[in-house]
């Protein structure tokens, strides 16, 4: 109450004395207060608050505040992503941007972006990093050009009786839980007259047995599950497994495979467009994004 008035006295004509007020406004606030009172809001809320009056704007763009929201490892990103000298010449908050956007790296067969919200970290992995048996053979496998993969093509298998594919990666995760999916489908896609068509004339032996899915860690976690593939002509996500990121500093190595090597019977038409890494919160969310 006090605070927000303060009064000086004066006199008027008549020699008697009276109250001059002033009140504080928003823009009298230091603007290192705001830049602290703002580091309990999300991102998109700090941009929402940045918009108030100038003082706001300018505290909203504070290094220590946007330092705040990026992840412990993001010198490792931007490294991977932008380069050494990047990294000197950028604020905190055009880092914090940049890395929301999808950045490639690997030579485009990998791709890494920041949650807007969270700031947590989400990973695409391409099925050309991946070892997969025969994929030199074009009787057997063929890369496809598509606008339904990030990479723009994906790994089509049209027959074969040993199915095995394998990928790895090592990379800085920062401190929690993730769970890891391949991206699959059963069919092949194009366009016809505009229209999104699927071929499913190659499509067979995969109800005869499961999948399976391995995943290990170099923290010595692992995960296996199998299951039927299923839905043909849509992309689904398969769940490989969970792991857990104790040591928000260093390189986690992550192994993953999908199989089918039961012999007995030929498999086909099949299309691998990658794997999924993402904090296990978002797993609801995969059908939406991809």
């Amino acid at each position: 109450m006090g605070g927000a008035i303060s009064s000086t006295p004066a006199e008027n004509d008549d020699g008697n004395s009276l109250f001059l007020s002033s009140k504080t406004t928003l823009e009298d606030i230091p603007e290192n207060c705001i830049s602290s009172l703002l580091m309990s809001f999300d991102p998109q809320e700090i941009c929402t608050f940045a918009r108030v009056n100038k003082a706001f704007h300018r505290a909203s763009s504070a290094d220590f505040l946007w330092e705040s929201k990026l992840p412990l490892p993001y010198k490792f990103l931007v490294k991977k992503v932008l380069g050494q000298q990047k990294l000197a010449s950028m604020t905190k908050k055009e880092i914090y941007a940049k890395l929301c956007q999808p950045n490639f790296f690997d030579g485009g067969t990998k791709e890494v972006w920041l949650d807007r919200c969270s700031g947590q970290v989400c990973l695409l992995i391409s099925s050309k990093s991946f070892e997969i048996t025969g994929i030199d053979d074009r009787r057997y496998w063929n890369y496809i050009p598509t606008e339904e993969s990030r990479f723009k093509s994906v790994a089509y298998l049209q027959q074969m009786w040993w199915v095995e594919v394998k990928g790895e990666i090592e990379f800085e995760f920062p401190k929690g839980n993730y769970s890891l999916f391949f991206r699959l489908q059963l069919g092949k896609t194009s366009k016809r007259l505009g229209r999104r068509v699927c071929n499913l004339d190659q499509v067979h032996g995969w109800d005869i047995k499961p999948v399976r899915f391995q995943l290990s860690t170099s923290e010595g976690q692992r995960s296996l599950s199998q299951c039927y593939l299923r839905g043909p002509g849509e992309w689904a996500h398969y769940h490989v497994g969970d792991f857990a990121i104790e040591r928000p500093y260093g390189p986690t190595n992550i192994k993953f495979s999908l199989a089918q090597i039961d012999c007995t019977h030929t498999k086909g038409g099949l299309c691998i467009d990658g794997v999924v890494i993402c904090p296990t919160e978002f797993r609801e969310r995969l059908s939406k994004q991809f």
